[in-house]
């Protein structure tokens, strides 16, 4: 019985947040290409670990960790975001290169965040279910991790649809991939302080929750922007 009751705190959160963007498509997306997405969310989760690993053990050496500021903030980047956003968007293109469905703009987002959600649950089964999981991880990260990777996957899936239907210029092809990365690589870099220093880590965590707060706030502007696309768009064509 606990064993499910875990289970079902690691993916709630996943399934609340798809919840809400599902809602806000008007024209939804077919369940399979949704399942894809979400799958390959899921399947990326390997090939992440091992170049986290190998890329871990490159930087700081066999069970090494950072022990400067420097070092959580090189950890945050390169052995966390650069990885696990890089394989996010390689995840998304396969998905939507083919798909005759990705024909609005917000289908981006939509899409985007089936695939982020997809990896942040698998990410968050193994927290919960790690060494130092249990009850109150699960709280923390249903309130700031599995966010987090939806907030950045908004990003991504904002972007990615601006470049396929508004501007083909490398200024948005390049923040496709590198405007999920620096909120990811800033989320990352807070939450880690800790490592260093444990009374910094404490304060930083306030630092985390106000920069949660503008990163969503962010992020829910891009889902309306592109709410209002599709809708200046269909009321053209019925005019």
């Amino acid at each position: 019985m606990e064993f499910f009751f875990f289970l079902l705190a690691a993916l709630l959160p996943a399934i609340f947040l798809w919840l809400y963007i599902w809602r806000k498509d008007t024209q939804k997306e077919p369940t399979s290409w949704l399942l894809k997405a979400f799958l390959w969310g899921v399947f990326i989760c390997v090939p992440v670990a091992i170049v986290e690993m190998g890329i871990g053990y490159v930087l700081f050496g066999e069970g090494g960790k950072p022990t400067s500021y420097l070092g959580t903030t090189t950890l945050a980047f390169f052995v966390a975001a650069i990885p696990e956003e890089t394989f996010k968007l390689l995840a998304l293109w396969y998905v939507l290169r083919k798909n005759p469905y990705f024909d609005e703009h917000f289908d981006g987002i939509v899409y985007a965040v089936c695939v982020g959600l997809g990896f942040a649950s698998f990410e968050n089964i193994g927290y919960v279910f790690g060494d130092n999981g249990g009850m109150v991880t699960a709280i923390f990260r249903a309130l700031l991790a599995v966010p987090g990777h939806y907030a950045f996957a908004i990003l991504m899936g904002y972007y990615y649809s601006v470049y396929h239907f508004v501007d083909h210029s490398p200024r948005v092809a390049v923040c496709v991939l590198l405007v999920p990365i620096l909120a990811h690589g800033i989320y990352d870099s807070i939450a880690m302080t800790g490592m260093v220093n444990p009374i910094v880590g404490g304060i930083s965590f306030f630092v985390l929750v106000f920069f949660c707060i503008k990163m969503h706030r962010f992020s829910r502007n891009k889902v309306t922007a592109l709410i209002e696309r599709d809708k200046d768009r269909n009321n053209k064509w019925e005019a």
